[in-house]
């Protein structure tokens, strides 16, 4: 058994690293085929870990030269449906990349897929968008299935809800992840020795701690647009657009970027090859490793009971076994 799958708007490779996770740890031999990303610096750090330099805008590239596979994983552009973003969905350019993905299903009809985006776009217009997106994909044959799921609930340090859509191509019971017993507390993700230039302004340190007083050492704050500040023993969601100060460690400096990354569940061993500002905003767009693991954990008994069943009756088309072991075997 050999899984292969493609992973469009790649960004630096969430989705790969989990991919290559779960895999690994269940003996399966998986590739992946094709990648894709407008980002040239994110197709650079993509390519300093992985080998692979992902193609570019998917807009122009012809589903017909995407190789077959088994797997799609898209964690399509949010902005147009973001709570920061401007909210016009499909009325946004971006928003219509969605059906990128849908005329690549449409072409390749891989066996299933694993989709991300932020929260709010389940409810954005009322429901209205999102039950387009349910629909489309149902039309295409697929049994789909969502869910939002919060970074927080499977190990990471980090506030961060997302909606996932999992689709395969005939019915399924699919049953969600539980949630991990275990959060990584922040110490573990924090850096002992920080650069200079990390620390706030003396003035901005010192209007935060007169506004607010911890609960929690050590702590994430987070500033919000009307000027309030909270504190917590994990991070807010991450934002690649954020202003520079909107989350500061203790209230005095901000996050490095390996913190960031470790905040998405990427391992030290990622390779950072582009500018603080790049990686910082990366980070920031990147989907959670830990969440896209937990849910292609729980989606991989359905493909491999779906390989071995086509094992299976390719053997029986060749006469591998009697004709009365054939019930047994195909009505489990």
């Amino acid at each position: 058994m050999k899984i292969k799958y493609i992973d469009l708007f790649c960004g630096i490779g969430g989705f790969r690293i989990a991919a290559t996770q779960v895999f690994e740890s269940h003996n399966i031999s998986s590739e992946c085929l094709f990648s894709s990303d407008i980002d040239c610096y994110a197709r650079e750090s993509y390519r300093a870990n992985f080998g692979d330099y992902p193609d570019g805008d998917i807009t122009e590239i012809d589903a017909k030269i995407i190789p077959n596979h088994d797997l799609l994983f898209a964690g399509f552009p949010c902005q147009p449906f973001s709570i920061i973003g401007n909210g016009k969905g499909f009325n946004d350019v971006r928003g219509t990349l969605f059906f990128d993905i849908v005329r690549i299903l449409e072409a390749k009809h891989p066996k299933g897929f694993i989709l991300e985006n932020v929260k709010r776009i389940v409810r954005h217009k009322n429901g209205y968008t999102f039950n387009r997106i349910l629909e489309t994909l149902k039309e295409l044959g697929y049994f789909v299935d969502y869910k939002v799921l919060n970074a927080l609930d499977y190990g990471l340090p980090q506030k961060r809800e997302r909606v996932f859509i999992v689709g395969f191509y005939k019915a399924i019971v699919f049953s969600w992840p539980q949630r991990f017993e275990r959060l990584t507390p922040l110490s573990d993700i924090l850096e002992t020795n920080v650069d200079e230039k990390f620390f706030a302004s003396p003035y901005i340190k010192a209007k935060r701690i007169a506004k607010h007083k911890p609960k929690f050492v050590p702590s994430i704050w987070h500033e919000n647009k009307a000027g309030n500040i909270s504190s917590y023993p994990y991070s807010c969601s991450l934002r690649a657009g954020a202003s520079y100060n909107y989350l500061l460690v203790n209230g005095e400096r901000r996050l490095t970027p390996r913190e960031m990354l470790r905040l998405q569940g990427f391992p030290d061993s990622f390779k950072i090859v582009v500018p603080d500002l790049h990686i910082r905003k990366q980070a920031g767009n990147a989907v959670p490793v830990n969440l896209v693991s937990a849910v292609l954990d729980s989606f991989l008994p359905i493909l491999q009971y779906d390989f071995n069943q086509q094992s299976l009756t390719s053997k029986i088309n060749v006469g591998t076994y009697d004709r009365e072991e054939i019930p047994s075997l195909t009505q489990r």
